[in-house]
């Protein structure tokens, strides 16, 4: 809307004063304008007259357009139309300005450029012998006035022109200090570049410099790119990720914010709205940005704005209910001193042009007399609205100014030095069009006609440092390096806001050292922690981030983590797993090492079963020393005593076997307690099974002619069971060569242990070694039940049956309970299984006898035994 509102402008402007025929009227001698010229406010005679133009009043007045006359010429004014027009009908003030007519801080801008032209003149170094003079003009903030300015820098402000209706092609002023607002600047860069005249802009401006128009303009200030980035940088430090954005609908706000907006995506913040107001734009629309203000979860706001249009809007948002929120603020406006008498905006904070002192430069300000305010319509306006006189006798509503003013007694930003920033970058701006100009003196290729290329040149070159000890270049694009003062908004001990420097911002410091806080800051309402404005609270340790569906990334739901994973970071994006020997904590927060499960020796569990152990082996021994010691009973000697002691021998070693499936796994450990059980199991059933074929040979060696007992005498006895542990032997020396059991950390059981285990190796010599022993348990069994119904005395099968019931009943149920028993519960089925058939086998087969050489010694007599055989023949 702005750059179309410039180039109708500009067509208008430059058809009237330029370059229309119909422009001129025709006389013998000469032609001259339609209109008369905008005369400067400020201005004196030199050999170079520099340009300048500075908003010094905010809005331009003119009579109604009939279309049958010429247009009259727009006026400048300190109220616009449409708060006069609000007055009238609210008979109040809509906003609560001042009743000055124009903006002393600007003038005070302009009061700068004529005291360093005025200095550099008395210089004699700098343009010895050459004076300097100026041209200063009021732009309005109008586009509209900007271009008439910049075609009369160009064409001079005499309206009478020769018989041709031409003039020398050489421009008026050969540089321009540009103006304080952004729009009128961009309008007159554009003009101004099509003469060649370069402006050196004292603001933020840098995105002039893309115009295809336009030669180059250097800036005294940094470029608004530059305070773009700056200003996400430290919404970014204070870890504001929710806020909102106000802007001059103007190129200086549109383009700002653009470059705002875009560092900020960069930098992971959102942005809930982003509003934008022009001070000429209808009330509704004011009011609608303010009620988007007012209802906003956003805490923070940042305003890439103008001093006009945040006036305006600073008015609105004062009015009930004025909302609490952090203000961050541009160079434009946060210095703006007028502005600390809305409290509503205490603990603003923001970038501001480091403050400065000029030598001699209030003094300059406050040397000014009634008569040297005649002189010039600005400065004759100035004093009548400071002392509410007239200085050109009575008018309406005014005394008469008697001469009793004292400039010295007033308190209003043009008297006010303590705070010099744009006024600092106006006086640089001065010196370095002077600079150029020096240069071009010094090597005498001073030309007339390429003047204006020459001083362009040379102000991409400049550099020096001014009297007030400030550095003074540009870069290629026109820029210098990037310095701001942080500005916080802080109550004094009176009460009242000042502005108060906090730190500073350099963007030639490396990446994260750019900031530098020198003092603490207040906030909003006071506070001294730093405010929080977020879409969402932080997801803590132990959540992740799920974005809101149709909402910005910085609204989100915490989803606590998967089971397995954790997030060790607040706002984590993503949940990771636990390595596979860790497991997260309650709060899922961290990994911790998986508790390491087996059956331990402290294990109630294992002292149960080792109990049993050893009172299993501690009865083997018992049974042992008892018969050992009836060793020549009848009842120890008809039962092979020989394979009875290998028997209690092996079967001990059963129960103590049992003790190395207890404790930490280890790599001795897993290959020693499946051998050993493999082993001394098939030992133990080969002395069973030896003892069943004695008990059948024996009876079968009663009957009349049979020699069998000289097939199965003690030699073949102790051969078969040698022959039939050999075997079991063998298998075990291969399984432990081919693919041994070793210790094995089983993360997948469950998902918070580790169970250490002894991997079988191979599943197939495992499961060999048991089947070897349930095939001699078998094989025993039938036997046994064979013998069953011989002679009681001679018989000792019928508890050989039993015990072997008991053996494959146990070792049938184990292979169910040990396939789905989880983690040391499958050693200790195992093991309960090693000692259930143990006790099966000494209680079934050895209890009975030794309850005879006990308890019953009549019975252990071999009449006893023979005398049972012989009433049974009978």
């Amino acid at each position: 809307m702005q750059i179309t509102s410039s180039l109708v402008s500009f067509v208008s402007v430059l058809w009237m004063t330029v370059f229309s025929p119909a422009g001129c009227k025709a006389k013998p001698d000469n032609c001259r304008l339609w209109t008369e010229p905008q005369m400067p406010g400020l201005s004196m005679n030199g050999d170079f007259m520099i340009g300048g133009i500075f908003t010094i009043h905010y809005y331009t007045k003119s009579g109604e357009n009939t279309f049958t006359t010429i247009p009259p010429q727009p006026q400048c004014s300190g109220r616009s139309v449409y708060e006069d027009a609000v007055d009238r009908t609210e008979s109040r003030a809509f906003f609560c300005l001042t009743l000055n007519s124009m903006d002393f801080r600007q003038l005070r801008f302009a009061r700068a450029l004529e005291f360093a032209i005025r200095e550099i003149n008395n210089e004699t170094v700098l343009l010895p012998g050459i004076t300097l003079g100026y041209q200063i003009h009021d732009s309005c903030s109008d586009v509209q006035m900007a271009i008439k300015c910049a075609v009369q820098f160009a064409n001079g402000v005499d309206p009478v022109f020769n018989e041709s209706c031409s003039k020398s092609v050489s421009a008026t002023v050969p540089a321009v200090v540009g103006d304080s607002s952004s729009t009128p600047s961009i309008s007159m860069a554009r003009m101004l570049g099509l003469f060649g005249i370069p402006q050196v802009n004292p603001t933020d401006c840098s995105f002039l410099t893309i115009a295809a128009t336009l030669i180059l303009l250097g800036k005294t200030i940094p470029s608004d790119q530059h305070q773009a980035a700056a200003l996400a940088r430290m919404v970014k430090l204070f870890g504001w990720t929710w806020i909102g954005t106000v802007r001059s609908e103007s190129d200086y706000g549109n383009d700002g914010m653009a470059s705002f907006l875009k560092a900020a995506h960069e930098e992971g913040i959102c942005v809930e709205y982003s509003e934008a107001y022009y001070r000429t734009q209808p009330h509704s629309k004011l009011e609608s940005v303010a009620n988007v203000i007012r209802r906003s979860t956003a805490r923070v706001i940042v305003a890439f704005a103008s001093i006009g249009d945040m006036r305006f809007l600073l008015e609105e948002l004062a009015k009930p209910p004025s909302p609490r929120l952090q203000w961050i603020g541009t160079s434009s406006w946060i210095t703006q001193s007028e502005f600390l008498r809305y409290n509503m905006c205490a603990g603003a904070i923001g970038f501001g042009i480091p403050k400065s002192v000029i030598p001699g430069f209030r003094d300059f300000l406050l040397d000014l007399s009634p008569a040297q305010a005649l002189k010039s319509p600005i400065l004759k306006e100035f004093w009548e609205s400071s002392f509410s006189c007239s200085l050109k006798g009575r008018a309406a509503g005014a005394r008469e100014c008697d001469g009793s003013e004292d400039i010295r007694t007033l308190q209003n930003p043009y008297t006010d030095t303590s705070q010099l920033r744009f006024s600092n970058l106006v006086y640089k701006a001065t010196y370095a069009i002077a600079h150029a100009i020096h240069g071009i003196v010094l090597s005498r290729l001073f030309i007339k006609l390429y003047l204006l290329l020459q001083i362009l040149d040379q102000l991409k070159r400049v550099n020096f440092t001014t009297k007030n000890g400030y550095q003074v270049n540009f870069d290629s694009n026109g820029d210098p390096v990037a310095v701001y003062e942080l500005i916080n908004w802080q109550f004094m001990k009176d009460g009242t806001l000042d502005l108060v420097p906090v730190g500073y911002y350099d963007s030639s410091k490396p990446k994260g050292q750019e900031f530098r806080i020198s003092s603490a800051i207040n906030w909003v309402g006071g506070q001294t922690e730093v405010p929080v404005s977020l879409c969402s609270e932080s997801c803590p340790p132990g959540t992740r981030k799920a974005v809101q569906k149709g909402r910005p990334v910085c609204c989100y739901d915490c989803i606590p983590c998967a089971e397995g994973e954790i997030s060790n970071k607040t706002d984590s994006l993503d949940c990771v797993h636990c390595p596979p020997e860790f497991w997260p904590n309650a709060k899922q927060d961290s990994c911790l090492p998986k508790l390491v499960e087996f059956l331990s020796w402290n294990d109630t569990l294992a002292i149960i079963l080792m109990v049993f152990s050893i009172t299993g082996a501690f009865m083997a021994v018992c049974v042992t020393v008892v018969f050992y010691k009836h060793r020549a009973s009848p009842i120890v000697r008809a039962n092979n005593s020989e394979l009875s002691f290998l028997l209690l021998f092996s079967l001990t070693l059963c129960f103590l076997c049992s003790l190395t499936f207890i404790g930490r796994p280890s790599e001795w450990s897993c290959m020693l307690r499946h051998t050993a059980f493999g082993i001394t199991f098939v030992l133990c059933i080969s002395c069973v099974l030896g003892k069943t074929i004695v008990v059948l040979m024996a009876f079968r060696a009663t009957l009349p002619g049979s020699n069998v007992m000289k097939w199965f005498g003690p030699p073949q006895q102790r051969l078969s069971v040698l022959a039939f542990t050999l075997i079991q032997a063998v298998i075990c020396v291969i399984w432990l060569k081919v693919y041994p059991p070793l210790p094995f950390k089983n993360v997948k059981h469950y998902k918070d242990k580790i169970i250490l285990e002894c991997n079988l190796g191979s599943g197939i010599g495992f499961w060999v070694v048991l089947g070897y022993i349930g095939l001699l348990a078998v094989l025993c069994f039938i036997l046994a039940f064979l013998a069953r119904m011989l002679p009681d005395n001679f018989n000792e099968a019928k508890f050989i049956t039993f015990s072997m019931l008991i053996f494959c009943a146990v070792w049938i149920t184990f292979i169910p309970a040990y396939v789905s028993s989880p983690g040391k519960f499958t050693v200790a089925v195992e093991i309960f299984a090693i000692l259930a058939s143990s006790f099966g086998l000494i209680i079934c087969i050895f209890a009975p006898k030794c309850f005879i050489i006990i308890f019953k010694p009549t019975k252990n007599t071999k009449k006893h035994l023979m005398g049972k055989v012989q009433s049974k023949a009978l």
